[in-house]
């Protein structure tokens, strides 16, 4: 058995669940948001694993009561922290109801800790492109923002968020991960002035009585335009987060740096040498990432290559196991594990129960977690 210890288990929440939030339904005109897209999805060939459906219901997750049974759910089983994808669009925020209406009024909300990840890309592809009403390539939202945005939208998340006592910090600081840098860097006006930003912004913290921030880079983009326009110098991710100044780095999907069409089992040899060269290439932390699955055929009408095969709980464990010896090798760092995700349905990346597998996700993530820790 091994040596006992506590792992920060970190899923990721797409918080659209809910029916609180006009502007999803443009989206999702029924009100409940992408419920509907689960719900109205279809096989797309013979043996394709959908439709499915969630065991608990389309519940409304931005209702306290039933984030009060999702946090039990999560916690008994390993899962110890959520990372909120949180976004900005259009001078306010957008998708926010899942977290301020469901989880922080849950009463028993201190079981877990959260933090929030900044998904500050455009939306125009991300969810357009599965509904016919919608125009191909119309941008809706742009994601980019000036610096009196950027402060506006600081001074909310250290105010709202970042002072709760179960936000999830490193060295005391609050967690707050950032998703598209390019998107950062184009709308603050390159890397000195993002960099001044990002100072002015810790410097903002500790004037609210907190000792800094820890800013996460998500791994995603492969190179960074750090001043001017297309032709202009460019940064490796490994510069930018020396030019940034950013405190640690992780996954959101392996989608985003594997190839996914493929054995589960065969992507993780990929996925293990990633975290290898990620942790000898950053000067800063990397934390392991564990992605559950991927398949977006539910979003689109018409079939998309590139599909997870064979992602069981067996394997899903396996995976696990090697995440927690990932942590176990890197003692000097926190026990942070990201994950992909908790409820992402329509990109089949999820560990909620299912009519497929049931609760056998969540029973590897404790074995992994709990019982063998315990």
């Amino acid at each position: 058995m091994a040596t006992k210890r506590t792992y920060d288990v970190a899923a990721y929440v797409w918080p659209s669940y809910t029916g609180d939030e006009p502007r999803t339904r443009m989206f999702w005109p029924e009100g409940n948001g992408e419920w509907e897209t689960v719900r109205k999805a279809t096989a797309k060939f013979p043996g394709h694993t959908w439709p499915r459906r969630p065991l608990w219901g389309y519940v409304n997750e931005a209702d306290p009561r039933v984030m009060e049974m999702q946090i039990d759910a999560a916690a008994d089983h390993g899962i110890n922290v959520f990372i909120y994808d949180w976004y900005w669009y259009d001078r306010r925020p957008f998708l926010e109801q899942c977290l301020n209406n469901g989880f922080l009024a849950a009463r028993n909300n201190d079981r877990m800790r959260f933090y929030l990840m900044w998904a500050n890309h455009d939306v125009q592809s991300l969810w357009d492109l599965r509904l016919a009403h919608v125009a191909d390539g119309n941008v809706i939202w742009r994601a980019a923002v000036d610096r009196p945005e950027f402060e506006r939208i600081a001074d909310r998340l250290i105010e709202r968020y970042f002072k709760r006592p179960n936000y999830y910090t490193i060295d005391g600081k609050p967690v707050f991960m950032i998703y598209e840098q390019q998107n950062l860097l184009d709308g603050l006006g390159g890397a000195k002035a993002t960099r001044d930003a990002l100072d002015w912004f810790r410097g903002r913290a500790v004037e609210a009585g907190l000792p800094g921030l820890h800013l996460q880079m998500c791994a995603f983009q492969q190179s960074f335009r750090i001043a001017g326009a297309a032709g202009g110098p460019t940064a490796s991710p490994t510069e930018l987060v020396d030019l940034l100044g950013l405190d640690s780095v992780s996954h959101y999907q392996y989608v985003h740096f594997a190839d996914i069409d493929r054995e589960y089992d065969e992507i993780m040899v990929d996925v293990v040498a990633e975290w290898q060269r990620l942790d000898r290439e950053y000067a800063v932390p990397y934390f392991a990432h564990v992605s559950m699955g991927w398949d977006a055929n539910p979003r689109f009408q018409t079939l998309q290559r590139g599909i997870v095969r064979n992602n069981s709980p067996e394997a899903i464990e396996r995976a696990f196991r090697q995440a927690r010896a990932y942590v176990d090798a890197h003692p000097d760092q926190p026990p942070l594990i990201t994950v992909n995700s908790w409820n992402e349905w329509t990109e089949t990346s999820y560990l909620q129960p299912d009519d497929v597998h049931g609760y056998g996700y969540l029973e590897a993530a404790r074995r992994v977690f709990v019982d063998e820790v315990g």
